[in-house]
């Protein structure tokens, strides 16, 4: 795909006309600083959305393996939102509530369509409910809302909603004016390493660099969805070797060399996006948004509880951090329960754009918590998960105040209580201990599911065989293979 020639925008129009009112207007007063301070040029807006990368992988968290100090960088200039959480614990999804501001029920977007675990697969107890493949076209998405209003958009890396390089299922007929997709760049899928031993993030860092060049007189919104930091790993090896010589004074097994070399090699791209933006003397007029699409595999999410696929907090909390123009409490931290679907209406505000008329964003702005307010004007979040992913089984989950809920719909729908301020490990279920408040957020939570049309699981699965073998890998068995790491692809 080509960048579109920039037109006259809907901004460049409004200067136009003010100053023609104030030379018509002499008694107006004609104040440079309050002309420029009204009719400043919208901010741009750079989200990275990463693959896979739980809540303590970096080290404005508290990761003390990892380097990252160019995230780092932008976590002091910015805020941290402490509890992030992704929309679904996995993929897909994710992506989906993000584009749409919506949750899953809204869009249908429900897992990542595996045909390693059909509906029906015989370690499934339950008949799964059946989860769309691709976003619908109907969804005005983010990108479309932005491009109406001006934008110039991009699209680089994963997009994992709709096949195909061109059409409407794709991001070019989602509202992307520039799209990049690691096979354009000669990547095999899911591939970190191409025939040239080039690196995925540098070329796709490469390709953002450029677009940032070509449209830095107008407005600008990038969404960098990197593979990375997706397993197997096949990291750069000057990086795998030092993690390597930090991983001998440690004994963690969160403490993977291979997932530490992919994390700083993001991390140097990263640096490499700041820098430019400072060369073009941009920094001042963008916001940078660094999150996931779902938590990390168990094995990095301690001490939170479980990983991803499931909707304990391993599994849906994420880093997030944003950094642009009009922020309080610089190298602040905010604890308020935010969302992947809060980001559609953030950016919209951001941008001083309105919803398209009829879209029903389920999402909120995070505007308020960058002008120093503490909480939003919201209650709970939800999540709908009715499909198997890895080892994870089918569920919703309610939270609401500093309590949170998980049905699970097996066994039953049996349900698990935690008080998160108290137990943010998930450690103590309270279901038993306060039967009031649980079955309070139950029906609370089968409510919202009847007000979305949630999909249920259809029922006991008449292939369940509990001698059956999931597959092992990838969303199959929610599994990391080893056997790739640290080895050079050729």
């Amino acid at each position: 795909m080509t960048i579109m020639t920039p037109c006259l925008t809907r901004f460049a129009i409004q200067v136009v006309v003010r100053a023609m009112i104030l030379c018509l207007m002499p008694g107006l007063p004609l104040s440079a600083e309050s002309f420029a301070a009204e009719d400043r040029r919208p901010p741009n807006i750079i989200l990275v959305l990463m693959d896979d990368m739980g809540w303590r992988d970096v080290g404005f968290i508290g990761n003390k393996f990892v380097e990252t100090p160019h995230i780092d960088r932008l976590a002091k200039s910015g805020l941290v939102l402490t509890q992030a959480y992704a929309s679904a614990p996995n993929c897909a999804p994710t992506r989906a509530c993000l584009m749409s501001g919506q949750y899953t029920p809204r869009h249908g977007v429900y897992t990542v369509v595996d045909p390693r675990q059909p509906p029906g697969s015989p370690w499934h107890k339950l008949q799964a409910a059946e989860s769309k493949s691709q976003l619908d076209t109907s969804v005005v998405t983010i990108a479309e809302s932005l491009r109406d209003g001006g934008y110039a958009t991009a699209f680089f890396g994963m997009w994992n909603l709709g096949r195909g390089r061109t059409g409407p299922l794709t991001p070019s007929g989602q509202g992307f004016q520039k799209v990049v997709f690691p096979e354009n760049l000669g990547f095999g899928k899911d591939e970190y390493l191409d025939n040239e031993e080039n690196y995925l993030s540098d070329r796709l860092t490469d390709e953002v660099l450029q677009f940032v060049d070509q449209n830095r007189n107008r407005p600008f919104f990038v969404y960098l969805a990197d593979h990375a930091i997706h397993a197997p790993f096949n990291p750069k090896q000057d990086l795998l070797a030092k993690y390597e010589r930090k991983a001998v004074a440690t004994k963690d097994r969160r403490n993977d060399p291979a997932c530490a070399a992919t994390i700083e090699a993001v991390d140097q791209n990263f640096g490499r996006i700041m820098d430019r933006l400072k060369q073009l003397n941009l920094s001042d007029n963008t916001f940078m948004i660094f999150t996931s699409d779902n938590g990390g595999t168990q094995q990095y999410t301690p001490p939170l509880r479980g990983g991803k696929g499931e909707l304990y907090e391993g599994g849906i909390r994420v880093p997030l951090v944003v950094a642009g123009p009009g922020i309080k409490n610089l190298g602040g931290k905010c604890d308020a329960p935010v969302s992947t679907i809060d980001l559609y209406p953030t950016l919209l505000e951001l941008a001083g754009i309105k919803a398209p008329d009829g879209l029903s964003l389920d999402g909120v702005s995070l505007v308020p918590l960058f002008h120093g307010a503490s909480t939003l004007d919201r209650k709970r979040l939800f999540w709908h998960f009715p499909c198997y992913v890895g080892r994870a089984t089918p569920s919703s989950a309610i939270r609401e105040g500093d309590f949170k809920l998980i049905e699970f719909f097996e066994d039953g729908g049996r349900v698990e209580l935690f008080n998160l301020k108290n137990d943010p490990n998930e450690e103590k279920n309270l279901a038993a201990l306060m039967p009031d408040k649980a079955a309070a957020l139950t029906k609370t939570l089968r409510a919202w599911q009847q007000e979305t049309n949630a999909l249920l699981p259809v029922g006991p699965n008449p292939n369940y065989d509990p001698k059956a073998e999931r597959p092992r890998g990838g969303q199959g068995g929610g599994g990391r293979d080893k056997s790739k790491r640290g080895q050079p692809k050729r």
